[in-house]
Formats: C-alpha cells, structure tokens, sequence
C-alpha cells in the first residue's frame, strides 16, 4: 500500500515487485525467508538441546542415575532464576528449584516428549512458584521483606547486615577467653575427687543420678560433694584472681560498666 500511494499506478508497481522478487535468494527455502540468522541460531541451538535432553532421558530410564545429575547440572540454575523473578526471595526460589527436580525425578518415566524437557521443567516450576506464591499470599507474606533482600540497587549489602550480630564483641571476648583459661588453671589445682566430679557435673554435664551411677554413690552425696568442690575451686580463683573474692559477684565482671558510661 505504501507503494502503491507513491507510484500510483498499478502499471508501475508490477515492474517494482517483480525485481524486488528477482532479488531474493532462489537457495533458501520458502519458510525460512524473513527470518534473522538469530532466530535461525537459536531454532538450531534448541534443536541440538533437544538432542542431548532425549539422551539423557533415555539414558535415565534405562537406570543410569548420573543422567539425571546431567539433568540437573544443565538446569537449575535456569529454574532457580524462573522462581526467583516469581517469588522474589532467594531462599524460596531454592526450594521450588529442589522441588521441581524431585518431582522430575519421580516422573521423569512418564515424560513422553510432547514438549521439549526445558519446557516440561518450567512448567513444573512454575505451577509450583504460583502455588507458594499464592499460599504465602493468603497470609500476607507478600507484605514482608527477606532479610536476603538487597538494600538498593547499587549496593551488594542486604537487610541481614543491619541485623546484629550474636557473636560477643572483641573486648567481652577476651574478657570470657581470660576468664576461661583462669578456671582450667585452677581446675588443675583442685584434688582429684573434686576435679572428677566438677568435670562429670559442669564439663560433661551428666545430671546427679548420671553421676551417682558412675560413682556408686546416691544423689545427696553426689550433691554435697560438687558443693564442697565447687568452694574449693573458687577459693583457688579467689588466690589467683582477688576481684572474685568470696562475696564478689561474678557476673558483674563480665558486664560493661554502664554506670560509669553514664557518669561519663
């Protein structure tokens, strides 16, 4: 129609189309004229995928399971990427990716070829990212934000950096290390009958009745004896150590001194 507009008569178009025919290549087949060598690269790459999946099906129901491993090395990132843009949160895009591959797995004897295995894949994937999108829908997930999520777009930070940490920080860490290494010194001090049963009770925590079987002893026994071991032990700390005297009190030496900081 464009041309016709600009030539205007029929007499002149005829000429025009038939050189425009002339000029197309008599060796490429009627179906494949118009169609980019990109569309073509990507039908022949399809095709050969195509190849490769068949093997590896044949292959895995004639009881070779390395073939499924094939399988799932060629896929899952794929799969993985699939859920991930439906669900938005890396950890659930996982378990839909280990999902689809197990129920691949079960069904993979029925998979008759109808489509190719990348598509019967997605479309396990998919129905299973809808059905958890949906589940966590129903309970206003959707109205909540993994900590795995990015802060913005030009930061690789996430919302678990701004979460704190429940490792100790370095100065209570050397506080408890120190503290440690005074204890097993007096450990060391102590008899041995006190030594045997503060390791039973505090070390190996076996509970009175655990203890008073190994000793052959009753449990009354077994709990006078760790008292008088336990004030021996922290008379030994109370020598090496004068701050954990006999009425000190042992857990405020392991706080920050938030008076002090006030005062401050």
């Amino acid at each position: 129609m464009e041309i016709l507009r600009h030539l205007g008569s029929p007499a002149l178009v005829a000429p025009v189309l038939r050189a425009q025919a002339a000029a197309l290549p008599t060796n490429v087949p009627a179906a494949t004229r118009g169609r980019s060598p990109e569309s073509a690269a990507r039908r022949q790459a399809s095709r050969a995928e195509a190849v490769v999946d068949g093997a590896l099906v044949r292959r895995f129901n004639g009881g070779d399971e390395g073939a499924f491993v094939e399988i799932v090395a060629r896929y899952r990132e794929k799969i993985q990427a699939l859920a991930g843009r439906l669900l938005r949160n890396h950890a659930d895009a996982e378990e839909i990716a280990q999902d689809t591959f197990i129920r691949a797995h079960r069904g993979l004897a029925r998979f008759r070829g109808d489509a190719s295995l990348a598509t019967w894949l997605h479309r396990i994937a998919f129905n299973l990212a809808r059905n958890r999108y949906w589940y966590f829908f129903r309970r206003r997930r959707h109205l909540t934000i993994s900590l795995s999520c990015p802060l913005g777009a030009e930061t690789d930070a996430s919302f678990s950096d701004l979460v704190a940490t429940p490792e100790a920080d370095p100065a209570r860490q050397a506080t408890v290390d120190e503290f440690d290494a005074l204890v097993t010194a007096c450990m060391a001090r102590l008899d041995t009958d006190n030594r045997e049963i503060l390791t039973l009770r505090n070390l190996l925590h076996r509970s009175y009745a655990q203890i008073a079987s190994s000793l052959g002893t009753n449990d009354g026994t077994v709990k006078s004896r760790i008292a008088r071991a336990r004030g021996q032990l922290r008379g030994l700390i109370a020598e090496a150590c004068p701050e954990f005297s006999a009425n000190a009190d042992m857990g405020e030496w392991f706080q920050p001194d938030t008076g002090a900081a006030h005062a401050a």
